[in-house]
This record gives C-alpha cells, structure tokens and sequence, in this order.
C-alpha cells in the first residue's frame, strides 16, 4: 500500500485538479458509505470517491483514522464525515444505519482477516470474522439497501477476496465468509435489479497493506507477488478504481458480478 502519510495535502489538492481538467466528476451529488475506510483500500475508495464529487461518509472503528481520513479529503476539496461504527455489533451497525441515512453509494469493505490452518482455528476469532464479515455486511446491506430500492435507484459494491474464489491453504474461514458475501452479491443484484439497485463485487488479489503486511511480514507477502503474473503486489489505490468504476455510471449496465483485480493471479491455473 501507498503509506498514507507520503500523500501530502498539496497532492491531493493536485490530483482533484487533474481530475477536474480531465472529465467532469461522476458522483456528485451522490452519497456514499464506505465502511473500513480508516485505513488500506477502504481509504484509498474513500479519496476516490470524493474526487468524483460523492459526498463520503467514513466509517470504522479507529477514529484517529477516521478523522485524518476525512481531513484529507476535504484537503483536497471533498467533503465527508466520519461516523464510528464495528460491523461485528449489530447495535452499533444499527447506529451506522441511523447514522448515515439515505445513501446512493455503499461500498462494503470493512473486515477482519485473522488467517489460521483449519485445525488450529479458534472459535473466538471464527465467531469475529463470521460476524464482521458476513453478518454485519448483510445487515447493514438490508437496512440501507431498503431505502435505495425505495428511491429507485443505488449502487452497491462489496469487496470480497480471490481467496473466496479459490483454494488458499490457511484462509478457510476468511474465504468462506466471503464466498458467502459473493453469493449475496449475485442475489441481492437479481433482488433489486427491478428495483434500480446494482450490485457487484471486487475480489482483490495480494495487496499491499499495512495490516496485512503486518499480519503475514513483508518478506513473506513480497514473495507472494512475485508469483503474480504482472510480477508485483497491489497497490490499495489500484483495487478502489476499480470499486470506483463500479459504483459509478460508467458500470451502469453491470450487476451481480464479481470482478477479480489480481493481477491475473486466477489465471494461473496449475504450474
């Protein structure tokens, strides 16, 4: 990931400009949620998105984070506020709800991610990541998709993971929280497609984080992609274009699809 601290105001400022000159911006108007966006590729969404005129509302559990989120925003000229919210309690995803009320755009990203091999997975951390990862994304999804549906029209992303696509020894709960939220994806897009609602997903390949760079050690994640074939690790800001693409108009013919950005990672097949 691009450390958030080598971006300086006067470059987001710099980027909203080249973007301006470049094309109107899609968004605005519009406003979206994006959930665990204090950090990695929800922050970098969040940044993308206020750039094309979404009015962002940032969301996690750290509001440090979340606070110097929003303060690069609007130091590039976007506006957003920060509401705490953990997905993994359902009272506070219920005040994330009443919180943000009427949004056209919520991007699912927030989640936990502790990996271990099937046979030393504790409950504790199975009961954290089913809850955050499946159960507080579907009742967040339920509560806010009504109003979409309602209004006639929203986009919805969820960011899911090419290990809920494939086989990674180590991810099992992980990858099966979201392969659930896969399935939701290709559901909920045939549910309130009539509805003017679009749903989709973006399964990131191995991407460069600080969390996961600290949970998995750098050397261990740079050999990772050096299997990738374009070579390298993701960059967060790689991963929120494309959740940008799809949440925006320019995808406006795209629902109940899951989009992996890999590298072509899922490509590779046997070696």
């Amino acid at each position: 990931m691009i450390a958030e601290d080598r971006i300086t105001a006067e470059q987001q400022r710099a980027e909203l400009s080249t973007r301006q000159e470049r094309a109107p911006m899609q968004l605005q108007n519009k406003t979206a949620l994006v959930t665990g966006s204090t950090s990695g590729i929800g922050r970098e969404t969040a940044l993308l998105l206020a750039a094309e005129g979404a009015f962002v509302i940032v969301s996690g559990r750290n509001a440090a984070k979340g606070a110097s989120t929003v303060a690069a925003i609007e130091a590039a000229g976007g506006e957003a506020r920060f509401v705490a919210a953990d997905l993994s309690d359902l009272e506070s995803v219920g005040h994330l709800v009443d919180a943000a009320g009427e949004v056209d755009i919520l991007v699912n990203n927030a989640g936990a991610f502790p990996f271990a091999p099937t046979l030393e997975q504790g409950l504790e951390t199975f009961t954290t990541l089913v809850d955050t990862n499946l159960r507080g994304t579907y009742f967040l999804t339920a509560a806010l998709v009504r109003k979409m549906a309602a209004k006639g029209t929203g986009s919805i992303v969820n960011i899911t993971t090419i290990a809920g696509l494939s086989g990674m020894a180590g991810t099992s709960v992980y990858g099966a929280t979201k392969a659930a939220v896969d399935s939701l994806t290709r559901t909920w897009a045939v549910e309130f497609g009539r509805s003017g609602v679009r749903v989709n997903a973006v399964a990131p390949g191995h991407t460069r984080t600080d969390n996961v760079v600290e949970m998995m050690g750098d050397e261990t994640f740079e050999a990772l992609g050096a299997r990738v074939p374009l070579g390298r690790l993701a960059a967060a800001k790689e991963i929120a274009e494309a959740v940008v693409f799809l949440a925006s108009p320019k995808a406006s013919y795209i629902t109940g699809a899951t989009l992996p950005v890999d590298g072509g990672f899922m490509a590779l097949g046997l070696e």
